[in-house]
């Protein structure tokens, strides 16, 4: 049995496989049972330097239905970053004042600094262009739960895959399966090579290209994510890029893709994939983004030690 207590959730990296299952069994559990009092006195303080709807609001959620506090914050203009405070010395304020942290910070890294400063558990939000292993489980709960099974899928990773650091966590999360990888991106917003390389060391199968069409009829999965424009130093670089490509469901239609596709997004979506694709048997973004829920109360109640 994995054992989650006090226990940072920094990098998918950090898990195997098992442990990986270990939790979307869990969160399956918490999905369908009472746990209004799992979490009863205990805090949970959210920091984030980053703009986020999803992420915040579904940690808050999920901590408040198991009966836990909610303290934080979601700009820092307020605080004393704005006097020049360090990241680990919040840290190290902040966690007398709560039982687990959850940060989103736009520098790569910050995440393991603070979880080095920290003696209650820190729950990585998103770090830079880095990782974001909390979304990466609720993409592979939504995976599960719609394609019923996580074994022999052709994932097809859409868009931003240079700095889109959901792309880069589930893609390590999928090298644990017997999967195959598409990756389609301008050829400026390439997968980093390190993650290829890794991926073609454990004998994936990765293919690169920069047209949807050319693999449409292949994948069972596609992961689509928008252009980041807030990561480009250069607007004009941005512009280059920004209309890369845009799913519509007609589409989707026209390229004769399978008819138990699955379309995920983490969100929010900008001009890379149409609302005709809501209301299909595609589209499951919507639902991905309410497993949020049940996936973060399961990873609360696991680092905080209150269920196994």
């Amino acid at each position: 049995m994995a054992n989650f207590k006090n226990r940072d959730i920094i990098s998918i990296k950090d898990f195997s496989k098992s442990e990986l299952l270990y939790m979307l069994d869990l969160a399956n559990k918490i999905e369908n049972r009472d746990c209004t009092d799992l979490l009863k006195g205990k805090t949970l303080a959210n920091l984030f330097f980053e703009p986020s709807t999803r992420t915040r609001m579904s940690f808050e959620s999920a901590m408040k239905q198991v009966g836990g506090n909610v303290i934080g914050f979601n700009e820092t203009e307020s605080t004393s970053f704005a006097k020049g405070e360090s990241l680990c010395d919040a840290v190290k304020i902040i966690e007398g004042y709560c039982d687990v942290i959850v940060v989103r910070h736009f520098w790569e890294g910050s995440a393991r600094l603070a979880a080095e400063s920290a003696t209650v558990p820190v729950i990585n939000a998103g770090d830079g262009a880095n990782q974001h292993p909390t979304q990466t489980f609720l993409d592979l709960y939504t995976i599960k739960k719609t394609k019923a099974t996580l074994d022999g899928l052709s994932i097809g990773f859409l868009g931003d895959l240079k700095y889109g650091r959901t792309v880069h966590s589930l893609a390590h999360a999928f090298s644990y399966f017997n999967t195959k990888m598409y990756f389609i991106s301008p050829p400026n917003l390439k997968m980093p090579r390190d993650y290829l390389n890794s991926l073609k060391e454990k004998n994936i199968f990765v293919y690169e290209d920069d047209n949807l069409e050319d693999i449409s009829k292949e994948i069972d999965v596609i992961y689509c994510t928008r252009i980041q424009k807030e990561r480009f130093a250069d607007p004009v670089e941005y512009e280059k890029v920004k209309g890369f490509c845009k799913l519509t469901k007609t589409l989707l239609e026209r390229l004769g893709v399978k008819k138990d596709l699955k379309v995920l997004h983490p969100l929010p979506r900008v001009d890379e994939m149409d609302s005709s694709l809501d209301d299909t048997s595609y589209g499951v973004y919507f639902q991905q983004a309410r497993n949020g829920i049940p996936v973060r109360k399961a990873l609360l109640a696991s680092v905080l030690g209150s269920i196994s």
